[in-house]
């Protein structure tokens, strides 16, 4: 999703520029104001709220703004992303905005600053009273006018210049070439950004398949702990030789080894469209190292998918894998399928249920044919792409 906050003092042309970047990326316009009216116009219990605020002389409270803001998000769940203009206004609506995406699992991408000098702003808006006859086109409400605007979004914009989200465009050239300065710095935002999806299920649900077609569907950067470990092993690395001893002493790889290993595919892997993690996390621990590296590396978890199958099905298929020549070292015995079944239970669950309440988490059924499955997993992920 494409968040974008739109910044400019007065006689900028934020208008012109909003509608370019309404129509270009299919982004819903939210301007604080023109809700205001409307919640107002339609006598709704938070515009009779804001009305009294307003016969008052004051500014309409926080509180209320931020629920007309939220509101009119999930109203409107297919946009491709929102436009805001006229918030944040202060410092402290820039941490309720954060707050708000978080809780509605996006973010903001940037806040884009059309800068004009104050005296350029003072002689466009004086020749626009010329023809407009708005009483408020004179050069001491002008100043006035121009002196709020900088007073109250110089913070503002401190602010998400440390959040490394904040770019501004030179105000003052033709408007065709401000348009042009924004789309690039959008487009830069969007080469950066990645669908990750975590691809769960207990062992015989599918997950080594499904990640493999995946890969070469989408182009996605496959991440396999099982897989990336034996590399190692094969290739007789240091780490490869830790993991051996970790293995023949019945023992589980330290969380430092595979950490280590993942962190370096993600380091040599920038350019990728997005990860697709099978075997990792495993634990709750796990979980929130994962969410630590993918923060580091300005990106996040955008699906999570769980690929359901009844136990006895499982059973069977690890079973039928084993007879087949495909078996794998842990799954040359019922007692061992069983155990593993165990372990994820123990384990993993408690991960996925940990995801399932804070950012969500897509059940799909695991049962029916190969192309069945895949056509139900890439309709979800297809569905998830398109809110990138």
């Amino acid at each position: 999703m494409l968040n974008i906050a739109l910044f400019g003092p007065p006689g900028a042309g934020k208008g012109t520029q909003s509608e370019f970047l309404i129509n270009k990326y299919k982004l819903f316009y939210i301007s604080t104001g023109e809700l205001l009216r409307k919640e107002i116009a339609n006598k709704t219990k938070l515009g009779k709220e804001a009305q009294v605020f307003i016969v008052a002389g004051q500014l309409v409270s926080d509180e209320i703004i931020v629920q007309i803001i939220e509101n009119t998000i999930k109203e409107n769940p297919d946009a491709n992303g929102f436009l805001f203009d006229g918030f944040p206004r202060t410092y402290v609506q820039a941490y309720i905005l954060q707050g708000l995406m978080i809780k509605l699992h996006t973010s903001l991408s940037c806040l884009i600053s059309i800068g004009v000098p104050e005296e350029i702003s003072v002689q466009r808006l004086l020749k626009r009273g010329e023809n407009s006859g708005r009483a408020d086109d004179n050069e001491k409400v002008i100043r006035q006018r121009l002196k709020e605007y900088h007073d109250k979004t110089i913070p503002v914009m401190n602010f998400y210049k440390e959040k490394g989200i904040f770019f501004e465009v030179d105000g003052t050239k033709d408007v065709a070439v401000v348009t042009g300065e924004i789309e690039k710095v959008i487009e830069v935002i969007l080469s950066k950004r990645r669908y990750n999806i975590l691809l769960f299920g207990y062992p015989g649900s599918g997950r080594g398949y499904h990640g493999k077609a995946l890969l070469e569907k989408y182009g996605f950067e496959y991440i396999a702990t099982g897989q990336i470990l034996e590399q190692e092993i094969n290739t007789n690395t240091a780490i490869g030789k830790a993991i051996r001893t970790a293995y023949e002493a019945g023992e589980h790889v330290p969380d430092e080894v595979v950490v280590d290993i993942i962190e370096k595919r993600l380091d040599m892997n920038q350019n990728v469209k997005g990860y697709i993690f099978k075997g990792f996390p495993r634990t709750l621990v796990q979980s929130y190292i994962l969410d630590g590296m993918l923060q580091k590396h300005d990106t996040h978890i955008s699906k999570i998918i769980d690929l359901v199958v009844p136990p006895l099905d499982l059973i069977l298929r690890l079973d039928e894998r084993g007879k087949s020549g495909e078996v794998l070292k842990y799954d040359n015995s019922i007692q061992q399928i069983v155990r593993r079944l165990k372990e994820h239970e123990i384990k993993t669950v408690p991960v996925i249920n940990k995801y399932r309440q804070t950012i969500g988490v897509t059940s799909i059924d695991g049962l029916g044919s190969f192309e069945e499955v895949f056509a139900r997993v890439c309709e979800e992920i297809e569905t998830g792409m398109k809110s990138l």
